[in-house]
């Protein structure tokens, strides 16, 4: 049996995880698995029930499962709180606890959606890498940090074995790809970041086979915007991952395409790249790709179940095909779906395939 913790969140974080159960149950039915779905307040929700973000009860849920979906968290409604009771705090630690040093964000631009972003498709077809970014350390954790009237300040920092064990998981991923590494960073300004790439370099020892290639994150951004399909895996810090990746999601036409995995030694937390949306929320109109996406994560990464993360990209891939768009990947002339349209489709895509 495979026990998930789901954790709707705020906004459309509701809707799309519904999407994804949807689909996690007919996976169940097609391939005769187990499955049990537990369901957990996490970010605002939890704080307007439990005047706390992240309770106890949902940590110790996350701890003892085989993965955890997350839908979204934060809003305008928890904004004003002190920075230690926001919603972001709450992911951070959950992140920290579970030991989810790295996160995995694809960016792969399917054929049906080469119009779909601002960038020529000439220039975005046939995109496909993977930004790792370690999730654990650096300037979200280091210490000291803080402000006062006159100044703020944050610690960027890393230890060894932080940047052995991301870049050893980035060698063994590009191993399984096209044999391609980049890592980013900003050794010519940052201590920090020399130590990262010197560290980097010494895992490469073990790994000849995997091309190694440095870039400065300043040249990085505009690289993914200018030639994107030079890139097969890239490995970055937490703030630079942070931001590459939501720019390497842009290119793909919405950040609602786009799904990521947060792994550790022991736990794995599956989620959307795209954030609660507010706006939107409890209109139907919300993308429930990337959370789709983020099952067929959950499938390759946690359950060791290849073909059947397969099975749902392509059921993703025949939907889009067909023509099907919610808002933020249509173009003027094309006809919206909604959330449930484009999650019964890919349902149904599914159960035939």
């Amino acid at each position: 049996m495979f026990k998930i913790v789901t954790i709707p969140g705020d906004g459309i974080g509701p809707e799309v995880v519904s999407s994804a159960v949807q689909v996690i149950n007919a996976l169940e039915k097609k391939y005769d698995l187990e499955v049990s779905i537990e369901e957990h307040l996490f970010g605002g929700a939890s704080y307007d029930v439990h005047s706390e973000m992240l309770t106890e009860e949902t940590l110790e849920a996350c701890k003892n499962c085989d993965a955890v979906l997350l839908g979204a968290v934060g809003g305008p409604k928890w904004e004003n709180l002190p920075h230690e009771k926001k919603p972001e705090a709450a992911l951070l630690k959950i992140r920290k606890e579970l030991g989810l040093f790295a996160n995995f964000r694809p960016a792969k631009v399917y054929d049906a959606l080469v119009n779909a972003s601002s960038l020529k498709p000439d220039i975005l077809s046939g995109t496909d890498f993977m930004v790792i970014r370690e999730l654990t350390g650096g300037i979200y954790f280091g210490q000291p940090r803080g402000y006062d009237e006159n100044k703020g300040w944050n610690t960027m920092v890393y230890e060894k074995y932080e940047v052995e064990r991301i870049a050893r998981l980035a060698f063994e991923t590009a191993m399984k790809r096209e044999k391609r590494l980049v890592c980013i960073d900003k050794a010519n300004v940052l201590e920090c970041s020399q130590f990262w790439r010197n560290i980097v370099h010494e895992v490469h020892k073990d790994f000849p086979d995997v091309e190694l290639t440095d870039m400065y994150v300043d040249n990085a951004a505009m690289q993914v915007v200018r030639d994107p399909k030079q890139f097969d895996v890239i490995v970055t810090k937490n703030l630079f991952g942070d931001i590459l990746s939501d720019i390497s999601g842009m290119i793909t036409g919405s950040l609602g395409m786009l799904p990521s995995a947060s792994i550790g030694k022991n736990h794995a937390l599956y989620e959307p790249i795209h954030g609660s949306a507010p706006d939107i929320a409890g209109q139907n109109k919300a993308n429930p790709i990337a959370t789709i996406a983020s099952v067929a994560m959950m499938f390759e990464h946690s359950f060791s179940m290849q073909h059947v993360a397969d099975d749902i990209y392509k059921a993703i891939e025949k939907t889009l095909e067909s023509g099907m768009r919610t808002a933020d990947i249509a173009n003027s002339d094309d006809n919206i779906a909604s959330t449930t349209e484009i999650t019964d489709a890919i349902t149904a895509k599914l159960e035939v395939s």
